[in-house]
């Protein structure tokens, strides 16, 4: 088992920035490949980022390129989403996930992940 604790959400205006972290416990950690989620009102929980077990691969949705980074630091058990140029279509609650091993090409699929965390809002606003 692996529980996990997101944090760092909140309010901020368009353009600014948020880190959200994400607390592991239970297992060892770097065996675990992580990946970032969020679901708006009345949407679909949707694909945001993933982040492979060592930290040195890491993949996006195109919507968050270039402005949001996945990074995790194996020795703290926490991963972390850099967010940055906050857009108001960034409002969600954002969840971290995880699974073991590595599942190549299958990272945005949520059946993969074993694991999830109860989620932090996030609010943009304009």
């Amino acid at each position: 088992q692996v529980q996990l604790v997101e944090s760092g959400g909140g309010l901020v205006q368009a353009g600014g920035s948020l880190r959200l972290s994400c607390s592991a416990s239970g297992r060892t950690f770097r065996d675990y490949s992580m990946g970032w989620f969020r679901q708006a009102p009345g949407k679909e929980r949707e694909f945001v980022a993933a982040i492979s077990r060592s930290g040195g691969n890491t993949y996006y949705a195109d919507f968050v390129k270039g402005r949001f980074t996945a990074s995790r630091d194996n020795a703290k058990n926490t991963g972390y989403l850099q967010m940055n140029s906050l857009k108001p279509e960034d409002t969600a609650v954002y969840y971290c996930a995880a699974y073991a091993g590595w599942s190549g090409t299958r990272y945005m699929q949520r059946s993969i992940y074993n694991y999830w965390g109860q989620g932090t809002q996030v609010t943009v606003s304009s």
